[in-house]
């Protein structure tokens, strides 16, 4: 490993870094052991974990340290982990968005690919998104709240908790009646039955 980066051109190496502070920008200064693969960046990588330009942050993940700790740092990480293939869903989504008082356990992320990591933190579910059920959080993607909505309605959360969420997204002008009706005639018939009781006591 050491040895295939000290064959390289040092504009090769500087290549990669830059590729590298590029992909660790979008997910507020988290990358991968695997990015760092794949740009060459080993030894680099290396010597700025010593020097403290760099720290761990977990298994697989690493920082850039100019970068300030936040209060989204862990939806931000794991973004990086999945390539940000993967947006913040069901009542992860709904805390963020402020809607509801469902007071999430663990974090819930939709993923479109990657492999989870090994985490007891982490409930992940895999399917794929469409471009118009999420948005961008900064560091991040989450779903929209209507999605939200209809993640939750097919979800085990109780009718009472759902009616909570969907009066207080459209208390708050996140989304309206009509939007939501029109979005649950994809879902269940149970799911889209609790959406409608849902949205009677609005």
């Amino acid at each position: 490993m050491a040895g295939d980066a000290a064959g390289r051109a040092p504009e090769s190496v500087d290549q990669g870094w830059r590729v590298l502070r590029r992909l660790a920008g979008r997910h507020a200064g988290f990358f991968t052991t695997r990015q760092v693969l794949r740009t060459g960046c080993e030894v680099r990588v290396r010597h700025a974990l010593g020097d403290g330009t760099v720290t761990r942050a977990g298994v697989g993940l690493l920082r850039l340290s100019e970068w300030p700790a936040g209060p989204l740092d862990e939806y931000a990480m794991w973004a990086a982990w999945f390539d940000g293939a993967a947006a913040v869903s069901h009542q992860s989504a709904a805390e963020l968005h402020g809607v509801g008082r469902l007071c999430p356990r663990f974090l819930h992320l939709s993923v479109g690919r990657g492999r989870p990591p090994v985490t007891p933190r982490l409930v992940v579910l895999r399917r794929p998104l469409a471009d118009i059920e999420v948005e961008s959080a900064g560091p991040f993607l989450v779903t929209t709240p209507v999605r939200t909505v209809l993640d939750l309605a097919e979800a085990d959360i109780g009718q009472s908790a759902l009616d909570e969420v969907v009066g207080d997204a459209m208390a708050i002008h996140r989304c309206d009646h009509d939007e939501i009706r029109s979005a649950s005639a994809r879902l269940s018939p149970r799911a889209a039955a609790r959406v409608r009781r849902a949205l009677t006591g609005v």
